[in-house]
């Protein structure tokens, strides 16, 4: 995204111009990286290669086919590598790149926030609710 944009010759701050290729790249890498799996896929491979059912079993909840469709998508999008080593059953793993790493920082930060803010959102949540029903 450019730091500044000009329209009709005025210099603007990308947040006070709606321009639609930068919404549509946020909204696509909000899309892969805001998902609740790609979320803990990345934090679970941020302490290193991982075989599936490592990946499968740290989660717990998640779907081999969930999984599946995670992984190749983080892989298409440049964040995962898959490597597949020629044993007898092959063997697989799976390893954040440089641009998968850069992840953690931000995911930990929002993991973090989401922890430390859960309480008031629920309140708040609450309180709309109730005056949303008149109780």
């Amino acid at each position: 995204m450019t730091a500044w944009r000009k329209q009709e010759g005025t210099p603007v701050l990308p947040g006070n111009l709606h321009v639609p290729e930068d919404c549509r790249a946020v909204s696509e890498v909000l899309s892969r990286v805001g998902d609740k799996w790609t979320i803990l896929v990345v934090s679970e491979l941020g302490n290193g290669p991982k075989r599936f059912n490592e990946i499968r079993r740290a989660l717990g909840s998640i779907s081999q086919r969930m999984l599946t469709l995670t992984l190749r998508g983080l892989e298409r999008d440049g964040f995962v590598t898959r490597t597949v080593f020629p044993t007898i059953p092959p063997r697989v793993d799976y390893e954040l790149t440089k641009l998968g790493r850069s992840l953690l920082e931000p995911v930990s930060g929002i993991g973090l926030w989401a922890q430390q803010n859960w309480a008031a959102i629920e309140a708040a949540r609450q309180r709309f609710d109730a005056a949303a029903t008149g109780r």
